[in-house]
C-alpha cells in the first residue's frame, strides 16, 4: 500500500513537471510576439516613407508615360508607347544623354582620386591637418543652387575672380559664352562639390585599417607611396566601391548647379538630361514625354548599376 501510494504520487509529481515548462514556454512566445510587432512598428514609418516617396510617384511616373496628360485636366487619354518612340527618335534627347555621360565620366574619376588623395594626406598626420579638413568640407554643406551662382561671379567674363586671376597671365577663357568652356566650368564648381564626400567616406576607411598593418607595410614598402598604392588602396576599395556608386548615380542626377549656372546654354551644350527633363515637364507641360524619358534613364541606369556590380562579384570571388 505505501508503495502504491508513493508510485501514485510519482505519477502525479511526472505529470504535473511539464506545467511550469508549458507556462515558461508561452510567457516566451508572447515575448518573441511583442518583440516582433515592436520591431515592426518602429519600421512601418521608414517603410511608408519608401511606399509614400519612391514606389507611388515610379508608379505615377510609369502611368503618365502611357499616356496623354494635360495640365489642370489631367489624363485625357493614353498612347500607348507613342511618349517613348518621340524620346527615342528625338536627338535633342541623345545629346542631354551624350553630356550627362561626359559630365559623370570626367567628374566621377576626378573626385575619386582627389578625395582618396586628400583623405591618405590626412591620414598621414602631416602638419596643419585639422585646419586642412575643415576648410576641404565646407563646400559639402553648401547648396548645389549656391555653388552654381557663385560660379558666376567665379566665371564671369566681367568681373569674374577666376578671370580676373587668368588675365594677369594674359591667358582669356570663354568660361560661360561658349560650349565646351561652360561644360568645363560647371565640371570644376562638381568636382569642388563633391571631392569633399569622397574624402570624407575614404578617411574613414583608412581609419578602419588596424596600425599594425600599416606599421608592417612600412617596414616592408621603400615610400608612403607603395604603402597606398599596395596596402591603403585594397583595403579601402570596397568602400571606395560604394562612394563611385553612388556618386555614379548622383551624376546622373546632377541638376541644380549646372542649371543655375547655365541653365543649359550656351545653346544646348550643358544641357545635361535632369535639365532637359525639368524643361520638358514642367516648361513645356509635356508630362508624358518627361516621365517616358525619366523611366529609360532609369532603365539605363540599371544595367550600367548590374553591369557594375557583376564586375564587383567577379573580383571579390
Amino acid at each position: 500500500m505505501p508503495d502504491r501510494t508513493y508510485h501514485s504520487a510519482a505519477m502525479g509529481h511526472a505529470t504535473q513537471r511539464p506545467a511550469p515548462a508549458r507556462r515558461v514556454s508561452r510567457r516566451h512566445a508572447r515575448k518573441l510576439g511583442d518583440e516582433y510587432v515592436f520591431k515592426y512598428l518602429m519600421l512601418s514609418p521608414a517603410v511608408l516613407w519608401v511606399v509614400a516617396l519612391t514606389f507611388f510617384p515610379l508608379f505615377e511616373v510609369i502611368r503618365y508615360s502611357f499616356a496623354n496628360y494635360v495640365l489642370g485636366q489631367g489624363i485625357t487619354g493614353y498612347v500607348g508607347f507613342s511618349n517613348y518612340s518621340d524620346v527615342l527618335s528625338s536627338a535633342r534627347f541623345w545629346n542631354s544623354i551624350l553630356i550627362t555621360v561626359i559630365y559623370v565620366l570626367l567628374t566621377v574619376p576626378i573626385e575619386v582620386v582627389l578625395g582618396f588623395l586628400f583623405a591618405w594626406l590626412v591620414n598621414l598626420h602631416a602638419p596643419g591637418t585639422k585646419f586642412f579638413r575643415m576648410l576641404i568640407t565646407a563646400p559639402l554643406f553648401t547648396m548645389e543652387v549656391a555653388i552654381g551662382y557663385l560660379g558666376i561671379t567665379l566665371f564671369s567674363a566681367q568681373g569674374g575672380l577666376v578671370t580676373a586671376l587668368l588675365g594677369l597671365f594674359g591667358i582669356s577663357i570663354p568660361w560661360l559664352s561658349t560650349a565646351a568652356w561652360g561644360l568645363t566650368a560647371a565640371m570644376i564648381l562638381e568636382v569642388w562639390r563633391w571631392t569633399p564626400f569622397v574624402f570624407l567616406l575614404a578617411l574613414a576607411a583608412l581609419a578602419s585599417i588596424p596600425e599594425e598593418i600599416y606599421d608592417a607595410a612600412v617596414i616592408d614598402c621603400e615610400t608612403h607611396w607603395q604603402v597606398m598604392r599596395h596596402v591603403a588602396v585594397p583595403l579601402a576599395w570596397p568602400v571606395m566601391t560604394i562612394v563611385i556608386l553612388f556618386r555614379l548615380v548622383e551624376g546622373f542626377k546632377a541638376f541644380g548647379l549646372p542649371y543655375a549656372l547655365t541653365s543649359g546654354g550656351p545653346g544646348t551644350s550643358t544641357q545635361l538630361f535632369s535639365i532637359l527633363d525639368y524643361l520638358t515637364t514642367l516648361e513645356f507641360f509635356d508630362f508624358g514625354k518627361g516621365s517616358a524619358m525619366s523611366i529609360i534613364v532609369l532603365i539605363m541606369i540599371s544595367v550600367v548599376l548590374a553591369l557594375f556590380f557583376g564586375q564587383m562579384r567577379k573580383r571579390i570571388g
